[in-house]
């Protein structure tokens, strides 16, 4: 999270220092970006089990998840923003590819997981209750695209020309595969995904209450 304010309020230097450290995968992977999923998903499940979610439907209530619900369910979120995270690096690889510049999958990682960092730091808004599922998500998502508008060229390097065309086509693939992620998880806690409930609650060997009214 000190990354993601770094990045946020001294753009210019943080990115240097990164581009300067050239760390390895293993490294960004364990050290930055893991950790990050793993603390904002710590302190989401904590909010699922201590003041729940909104569940619509009929009967509007509030869905109080049990320990092993939540492990589950963070448990797979950390799993798909890991996915997305590799799988949008290799996606800014691929477009650096096609302006003529060969930029390694290394360099296109860590400027994909770096620029990550305001957006998942802003799931700690998911804690705040009665606030909007998409207010923390989008105001994350635009400070996202807004340092890597810096971070993309810095790491990846493309010929001046080609810059700002990588950084739209990159952007633009950030948003709409953790846009689409966001709306899937949102609809879950809405509850419009009994079946996927169920199973859950099957899995872990713990009954499905029907919790407390709003």
């Amino acid at each position: 999270m000190i990354k993601a304010l770094l990045l946020i309020f001294r753009p210019v230097p943080t990115w240097a220092g990164i581009d300067a450290a050239n760390r390895s995968i293993a490294y960004v992977l364990c050290l930055h970006l893991l950790p990050l999923i793993l603390l904002t998903s710590f302190a989401e499940g904590y909010g699922l089990m201590k003041w729940g979610r909104i569940h619509k439907g009929e009967m509007n209530y509030v869905k109080q998840y049990d320990l092993k619900e939540v492990i589950v369910i963070e448990s797979a979120q950390t799993l798909v923003y890991l996915a997305l995270a590799f799988l949008a690096a290799a996606a800014a690889k691929n477009y650096a590819a096609t302006f003529h510049r060969r930029s390694t999958f290394q360099q296109a990682f860590n400027a994909v997981a770096y620029g990550l960092a305001p957006m998942l730091t802003l799931r700690l808004g998911d804690l705040i209750v009665g606030l909007n599922a998409w207010v923390p998500w989008i105001t994350g998502m635009v400070l996202t695209v807004a340092v890597l508008y810096l971070g993309l060229p810095c790491l990846l390097k493309p010929d001046p020309p080609h810059a700002f065309g990588l950084y739209v086509m990159t952007s633009f693939t950030l948003v709409v595969m953790f846009g689409l992620w966001r709306l899937v998880t949102w609809q879950f806690f809405l509850g419009k995904f009994p079946g996927l409930e169920k199973a859950i609650t099957n899995l872990v060997g713990v009954s499905a209450g029907v919790g407390t009214p709003p």
